[in-house]
């Protein structure tokens, strides 16, 4: 691994060497599109990092709004953490079975809730697999821990504050959509929704920073395509994308690159695009 201070990832390798390590939590956050028909608990059940628990992101969310997997409570997040015997003073590591994809949502959702060592498996599953190390089917049966609620708001962002970030051009707002989506060019996955996106936001797709192993790519290449799309490294961020969670692989990709202070739109497009009173651009 590389400095923990500054790359929010750790190797395949580095973790394998550290499966029996009583330090160390393994989240698997593997979570799938809603018409792909498939459900992250049963990619799990059919093979995992062994003592991997599953984190649920619909099911870790806040019930009480009707956009998909919204942030926990504090309180909810606290019990729900509980249960799956995180803790904070322990390293965790998430991952997902596409490589990088939902695992950067749960890296973020647990930092929000005041994890401190919080990193994201490179390549994820598939590297893992394909590297011909070990799998278990049994979910582990964790010792319950108690979890004190926290949260940092800096790292989110609502509908509010976005509409004002848009108003006041004081933050860059980057949108990890597709360049059809992000255009207008395509219908929206999810019914309902319009086509476009936020005026003045940056578009930078979430896969550009994926090598075709589904690793991260290195910080020069990662700077280059963030410089590529128009964004300031320097300056304040906010990431936004169709539901909050490639969102946050772009927030993973620039704490690489040393922003750990980057925040992430949690009702994105799905919020944003769904309602009557918010404006939308289209085209490039």
């Amino acid at each position: 691994m590389n400095d923990p201070l500054v790359d929010p990832l750790v190797s395949t390798a580095w973790l394998a060497q550290r499966l029996d390590s009583a330090d160390l939590r393994i989240v698997d956050a593997t979570w799938f599109m809603p018409g792909e028909g498939k459900l992250g608990r049963d990619a799990y059940a059919a093979g995992h990092i062994p003592g991997a628990v599953h984190f649920d992101i619909d099911e870790i969310a806040d019930h009480g709004s009707d956009l998909p997997h919204m942030l926990p409570t504090p309180d909810a997040f606290a019990a729900a953490a509980g249960r799956l015997g995180l803790r904070r003073d322990l390293t965790t590591v998430v991952y997902d079975g596409q490589g990088i994809f939902s695992a950067p949502r749960v890296w973020w959702t647990l930092r929000t809730m005041g994890f401190p060592e919080v990193f994201v498996l490179d390549g994820g599953l598939p590297k893992w697999r394909a590297e011909g190390r070990p799998l278990e089917t049994v979910a582990p049966q964790p010792q319950r821990t108690t979890i004190e609620p926290a949260l940092d708001p800096s790292l989110v962002r609502d509908l509010d504050s976005v509409r004002a970030t848009l108003a006041a051009h004081d933050a860059q707002v980057i949108d990890a959509r597709s360049a059809p989506r992000f255009r207008g060019d395509i219908p929206e996955p999810r019914a309902g929704l319009r086509a476009g996106h936020m005026p003045g936001a940056i578009n930078l797709p979430w896969n550009v920073l994926l090598n075709p192993d589904g690793t991260l790519k290195t910080g020069d290449e990662l700077r280059a395509a963030f410089q590529a799309a128009g964004v300031d490294l320097d300056g304040p961020m906010v990431t936004t994308c169709g539901s909050g969670v490639s969102a946050a692989l772009l927030a993973l990709a620039l704490a690489r690159l040393g922003r750990e202070d980057v925040a992430v739109y949690d009702g994105s497009w799905t919020e944003w695009g769904g309602r009557a009173d918010t404006p939308i651009a289209t085209g490039a």
